[in-house]
């Protein structure tokens, strides 16, 4: 279960977004393919995998119906290739770097290399491909060599951009691709997929689906994590309150230190924040709510808190016991 999902590039298979696969390939089929795409959808639905897919048609990966409309044989030379990053015609700009350690944003020294990629023709392929994951990472100067690519659109070239807030993007840039939504697949196909993949029981995996909102990809990054065990701690300090075990607390805000450290801060805010949510939903259909705004700014605080706290390096148990404090005063408030 500690297994992190692999990289989109190495997913061949990809369920629930047949709509967006037939659209890609009825513009194809016509010949009104345009040269930039906007994959647009929550975070963890398959936009990535869907964007490899489309790649791997354009450069001329031999198709493999048993993946899908979109599908490619893996054993093909250019699945291959895609798959080693090593093929000629393929530009990725991420903020993962070679030894898998994730930048804040994806500087513009390697957006302004887009020009000169689609300035050559093709090597081996019908087209040349830039997949960009996530245009939401572009830095603002970055974002504005890639807009100078999309203003002089590439002979035989085509750049997919995906995005989880698509209305955070420059408007010069949505304005100039197409865009193709990509939904969440539901909790029922999440959970699916999390049972299939990792084994888990079937309560489990329609947990994470839930906490995923549907998204199958999220769901996998949310079981890697060990998100079910944030979840319980999570309901447990609920529970609890306005009480504090504060031993318990103490030792659980001491895992907050270094990096996987901030990787379950992090989650432990988020599980809060949703269960609030359902809460404060369910609170919402009584008629005197007593406590709902109380528990309605704690959760604003708890999506805020962890952003303040990475962008001005504030000491992560502070700001957990500051988070309990809000806590601890929206259950006194509603009792």
């Amino acid at each position: 279960m500690s297994d992190a999902p692999p990289h989109p590039r190495d997913v061949f298979s990809l369920d629930g977004q047949e709509k967006a696969e037939l659209s890609f390939i009825d513009a194809l089929g016509r010949g009104r393919l345009h040269h930039a795409w906007l994959l647009t959808g929550p975070e963890g639905v398959g936009k990535a995998t869907l964007a490899y897919r489309m790649a791997r048609r354009l450069l001329g990966a031999r198709p493999d119906p048993a993946f899908g409309a979109l599908g490619s044989a893996p054993s093909d030379f250019t699945s291959r290739q895609v798959a080693a990053r090593s093929h000629p015609d393929l530009m990725v700009l991420e903020r993962a770097t070679d030894d898998g350690k994730a930048r804040k944003s994806i500087p513009v020294d390697e957006a302004r290399l887009l020009p000169g990629f689609f300035a050559n023709s093709p090597a081996v392929s019908p087209y040349r491909v830039a997949i960009i994951d996530a245009a939401d990472d572009l830095n603002v100067n970055a974002a504005n060599a890639v807009l100078k690519t999309l203003e002089e659109p590439p002979a035989r070239g085509v750049i997919f951009l995906i995005s989880h807030s698509p209305g955070k993007l420059l408007p010069t840039i949505r304005s100039r691709c197409r865009r193709l939504a990509v939904p969440a697949p539901g909790v029922e196909r999440a959970a699916d997929m999390v049972e299939h993949r990792l084994g888990l029981d079937r309560r489990q995996a329609e947990r994470l689906g839930r906490m995923a909102h549907g998204a199958p990809g999220k769901a996998l990054q949310l079981a890697a994590a060990k998100a079910l065990e944030a979840d319980d701690t999570a309901g447990e300090i609920l529970r609890k309150l306005p009480e504090i075990d504060e031993a318990a607390l103490l030792a659980l805000a001491d895992t907050f230190k270094g990096a996987e450290g901030q990787a379950r801060f992090e989650l432990l805010f988020e599980r809060l924040a949703d269960q609030i949510h359902a809460m404060a939903v369910g609170m919402a259909g009584d008629r005197t709510p007593a406590g709902l705004d109380r528990w309605a700014g704690a959760w604003e605080r708890l999506i805020r808190l962890p952003i303040e706290a990475e962008a001005v390096n504030l000491d992560r148990a502070d700001v957990f016991w500051t988070a309990i404090a809000d806590l601890r005063a929206a259950a006194k408030a509603a009792n």
